[in-house]
């Protein structure tokens, strides 16, 4: 059986539709090469290739090391995005080959490459996906012939590079467009690369170029992808014909906010080929409801449900007490944090649990376990302090899906890694190394101090949260009461202990 590659593509022994596979200028590079960023702007823009609304090529670079080239080059940039799920009541099945990536790059094995790209006249759009995480401001050397090691300094540095290779200010400019899922990520990007320009000793002309020519816009994103079908793989690949180790499931349901003017819409015009892409001037109202009540509600609940013996978001709202945690979540405690009318706050709380019930996505509790703490602070502190702020106590299951994150980041080195355990065994636990290191340091004072005195001691870490949230009303002291039900009872049953107290106890 082939595997998918160009010259299986073009002998016709891959049936399905895609963009012609033909080279393309590349006009987006793309600096994140995970699951979410192919099956979501990648397989947008192949499909307004397939369409003719568009003409352009993506170049993606990996924004960590690779021990070994990217497995996407091996494949010529192909793979297959498999589309599954429900909409509007009817059954949704769709494979695409995407065909849109031209060049795939490890920026710290082949950074004059990289350059090279960001330098092309060709070049329109930088976009991104580096987790929560990724938009940070990290101090570090600048040296033009070697990659930097955080996003934003990659994004000085290539845009330095462009500055000088295309005559400085007469240089075309970029248009920058973040995916992370943070509050004004393009605004936040912009500051934290002119800090770095300005660091870096580049000159006033560089500075100003990099910052009023180029232009960085705050998007949102949303589509659900749990990534590669690994418990069917075999089958597919059987069904299709060829195999594909970089396939991906995705849900048919996806959005696109960017909160940009209409001379962009046209420069990307991703809409005018059926993408869910809306074009806005106030951006803040779709951020809201989708990351408090999407992924908000992921991370209040997948921790817990994963240390509770159960492995996807699909067990996770069929199983009768998660199914009322998710609930309560939801419509209780995040949705009352969201800045929209209640008729549209609470639709779209219901429609997320009915794409958490889709019955054709597998999506992994573990997946969404990835940098949990960023994601709880991000996602579920505001939430709180909203509630705070209204004069009602901190949300119950939200303090206790702290205490769930406590517990499920209550691990050990192992290798070159981290690991927990639950009553199935063994897991990886995965976020920054900072946030490891804090969490390994304290774990290893559970034989001195105990369990409870660690939990206390990694709220109170500002490291972690960004202050210290001993001090944010009584979440604390819920979480805490949390933890210390977990330790007697397990996940389980202090959830139902917690479910069955009276309410405000």
């Amino acid at each position: 059986m082939n595997v998918l590659n160009r010259a299986a593509l073009a002998s016709g022994a891959v049936a399905a539709p895609h963009a012609p596979p033909g080279p393309r200028p590349v006009e987006i590079l793309q600096i994140g090469e995970g699951v979410f960023m192919r099956a979501f702007v990648d397989w947008m823009v192949d499909v307004a290739n397939e369409q003719g609304v568009y003409r352009g090529g993506v170049a993606v670079a990996a924004p960590r090391r690779h021990d070994r080239p990217p497995p996407l080059a091996a494949q010529d940039g192909l793979y297959t995005v498999l589309l599954r799920g429900r909409e509007g009541g009817a059954e949704v099945l769709e494979r695409r080959v995407v065909t849109t990536v031209q060049t795939v790059l490890d920026p710290y094995a082949q950074w004059r490459e990289t350059t090279s790209v960001a330098a092309s006249p060709a070049l329109k759009f930088l976009v991104s996906n580096t987790t929560e995480a990724g938009i940070v401001d990290v101090a570090e050397a600048y040296d033009p012939g070697v990659c930097p090691v955080s996003f934003p300094a990659k994004v000085t540095a290539l845009l330095k590079a462009r500055f000088d290779a295309l005559g400085g200010l007469d240089a075309p400019p970029l248009i920058i467009l973040p995916c992370e899922l943070i509050e004004d990520n393009g605004a936040t990007l912009r500051r934290i690369v002119l800090e770095h320009a300005r660091r870096w000793g580049f000159d006033e002309a560089a500075v100003a170029w990099i910052g009023e020519k180029c232009r960085f816009f705050d998007t949102l994103v949303d589509r659900i992808v749990p990534g590669f079908p690994r418990d069917e793989a075999e089958s597919l690949f059987a069904e299709w014909g060829y195999r594909d180790p970089l396939a991906i499931v995705a849900e048919p349901f996806h959005l696109w906010v960017i909160e940009a003017p209409a001379d962009v819409a046209e420069a990307l015009p991703l809409a005018e080929a059926g993408a869910n892409v809306v074009w806005t001037n106030d951006i803040r109202p779709y951020r809201e409801r989708k990351v408090r009540l999407l992924n908000g509600t992921h991370t209040a609940t997948a921790l817990a449900a994963f240390l509770a013996g159960l492995d996807t978001v699909f067990e996770m709202v069929e199983d009768p007490l998660f199914q009322r945690v998710v609930s309560e979540v939801a419509f209780e405690e995040l949705a009352p944090s969201v800045p929209l009318p209640e008729t549209e706050r609470l639709g779209y709380a219901r429609s997320v649990l009915e794409r958490f019930g889709n019955p054709f996505i597998r999506h992994e509790l573990l997946s969404i376990a990835f940098n949990s703490v960023s994601k709880w602070r991000v996602r579920l502190l505001p939430p709180v302090k909203h509630a705070l702020a209204a004069g009602r106590p901190a949300p119950g299951l939200i303090a206790f899906s702290l205490a769930a994150l406590l517990t499920f980041y209550r691990g050990v080195k192992a290798g070159d890694g981290f690991v927990g355990r639950r009553e199935k065994g063994e897991y990886p636990i995965r976020d920054e190394p900072a946030a490891l290191a804090i969490m390994a340091e304290s774990w290893a004072l559970e034989p001195t101090v105990g369990a409870g005195a660690v939990a206390a001691r990694l709220i109170a870490d500002p490291r972690l949260w960004g202050e210290d949230l001993t001090k944010v009303g009584n979440l604390a002291a819920l979480a805490l009461a949390a933890f210390e039900s977990i330790e007697r009872r397990g996940v389980r049953g202090a959830l139902e202990a917690h479910l069955s107290a009276p309410q405000g106890a």
